[in-house]
């Protein structure tokens, strides 16, 4: 199978197109078409030499031919939209666009399902398959800017699978994403988000990019108990590992985390619930992103009423920590992660 032409950093990118004997300038004005001009296709990049463009297609993947859209699913009234993408083996990854006033959050997977089970999670329910190149991480940021007509505001690592185990990749995207037109899309470090469910050694290791990337963590409970009942990865990295980790994560960066915390009625939204999430996070800089639950048809719990969840933000904020309450979007589109994926797998489509 072709690799993926998106895969390839600047150098890399010079060097494949020295290597079919063209011109240096040629990299500049591949590059122009892939991440300035957002070209999908080889016949496309029209100021390329057709030989040089046969050459590359006999090479590489273009970049729809690294993710083909498959099926968009909108929702009326909030204009999310879900893309479920076919990858050239045949794998389904899932990418939402998500706008807002002022701007559209691209949310994209780093893997093919994902192995971590958390309980309210559909991403997980398969398992997960295999992890994503570099490029077809990239390719889902690249086919949301042709859908825009423009490049994406912000683009969250939060898609299916866990970004930090599939590191190297994940991080390789990133850089693509945040590099200065003409060699990458141009989207400020700031305005792109890791996420992690709470691998430990990732977090050390995000710590010493140099990038000023943003770092979020699911958390979704204040204690082990609790977050070991929807997270089997706290058996791994329990509290007594992650909070330390995020704590030297900040000293060491200056930046703030955002912990992602899915509110469960009856389950983790209670007022103790939230004394006890004040306990843990109120000793360093954190700010903590409230989602009333998307319900999951393999999960029993429920979604609390909207005065739960706004007394829960209003505990949190008289403690101290900056929270927000964050009000579903998608949930007409199947937006909870994987479940575009899980449907399509459950009507004969591939695994």
């Amino acid at each position: 199978m072709r690799p993926s032409i998106l895969s390839l950093d600047p150098p890399a990118l010079a060097e494949a197109v020295a290597s079919l004997g063209q011109p240096r300038f040629r990299a500049r004005q591949l590059s122009e078409w892939l991440y300035a001009r957002h070209a999908g296709t080889w016949d496309a990049m029209t100021n390329l030499p057709a030989a040089m463009r046969a050459a590359l297609a006999e090479r590489w993947l273009d970049p729809e031919g690294t993710l083909a859209t498959v099926e968009v699913a909108g929702e009326e009234g909030t204009g999310t939209r879900k893309v479920l993408s076919r990858l050239a083996d045949g794998e389904l990854v899932e990418t939402v666009l998500i706008p807002a006033k002022d701007r559209t959050t691209v949310c994209v997977s780093s893997q093919v399902g994902c192995g971590c089970g958390c309980a309210f999670c559909a991403s997980g329910l398969n398992g997960c398959t295999r992890s994503l190149a570099s490029g077809e991480i990239v390719a889902q940021a690249a086919m949301a800017a042709r859908l825009l007509g423009r490049r994406p505001d912000n683009v969250v690592f939060m898609g299916i699978g866990e970004p930090f185990l599939n590191y190297e990749a994940a991080l390789a995207a990133a850089r693509r994403m945040n590099d200065a037109e003409p060699e990458g899309l141009g989207i400020g470090a700031r305005r792109i988000t890791i996420s992690t469910c709470g691998v430990v050694p990732g977090i050390g290791r995000f710590a010493a990019e140099g990038r000023q990337f943003e770092l979020s963590v699911s958390l979704h409970a204040p204690t082990d108990a609790q977050r070991g009942r929807l997270m089997p990865v706290n058996r791994r990295w329990p509290l007594g590992e992650l909070i330390p980790a995020c704590r030297a994560y900040t000293e060491r960066t200056g930046r703030i985390i955002t912990f992602e915390y899915t509110l469960v009625a009856g389950f983790n939204d209670r007022p103790e619930d939230a004394r006890a999430l004040l306990r843990l996070l109120r000793p360093f800089p954190s700010r903590v992103n409230l989602i009333p639950l998307n319900p999951v048809r393999e999960f029993d719990g429920r979604t609390p009423s909207d005065a739960v969840c706004e007394a829960f933000r209003e505990a949190l904020e008289r403690g101290g920590l900056n929270a927000t309450l964050r009000r579903s979007k998608g949930r007409g589109v199947n937006a909870s992660c994987g479940q575009l994926r899980r449907a399509r797998i459950g009507r004969g489509g591939p695994a």
